[in-house]
């Protein structure tokens, strides 16, 4: 399981951050489980943050840097990628996680990274924060963008 290893985190206080959750509109059980999760550790750092739906994984970046443009914090990026049996896969796996990396760069700001990328549902389901679950990556992701985006501020003072 990718999740060995993870680093045991406490909560912190993001109060005055605002961040927006971009999420996919595909694979729904799964994508709501990785809202939940976010949504928990949010809601929990007491940052303020909304959410944002986009039709599916390859429009997480253009949403991310539009919300960073807007004045946000931080964002966290969450979608759902099956593999199939074309290389449609690897096309959307690749412009997703490099369009994301490319907005952090160019903006600044931290993206979260919550975006799965699946042999199988049943993986996504693993990884889902629901019950029964062996991993959050939903709160994984909202954890990282609020730490990194703390950071940022203590770097730039």
């Amino acid at each position: 399981m990718s999740g060995h290893g993870a680093p045991q985190t406490e909560p912190i206080d993001a109060a005055g951050l605002q961040v927006v959750v971009v999420a996919g509109s595909w694979h729904d059980v799964i994508t709501d489980g990785l809202i939940a999760g976010a949504q928990r550790v949010l809601d929990a750092s007491g940052a303020s943050w909304r959410l944002e739906r986009v039709p599916g994984s390859f429009e997480l970046p253009v949403a991310a840097k539009a919300a960073l443009d807007a004045g946000a914090d931080a964002v966290v990026a969450l979608g759902v990628i099956i593999r199939g049996g074309t290389p449609h896969f690897e096309f959307v796996s690749s412009a997703a996680t490099d369009g994301l990396t490319r907005v952090a760069l160019d903006t600044g700001k931290p993206v979260g990274f919550g975006v799965l990328t699946l042999d199988d549902e049943q993986q996504g389901l693993d990884r889902a924060g629901l019950a029964g679950s062996k991993e959050d990556k939903g709160a994984e992701a909202a954890d990282a963008a609020l730490r990194t985006a703390l950071l940022l501020r203590r770097l730039r003072a």
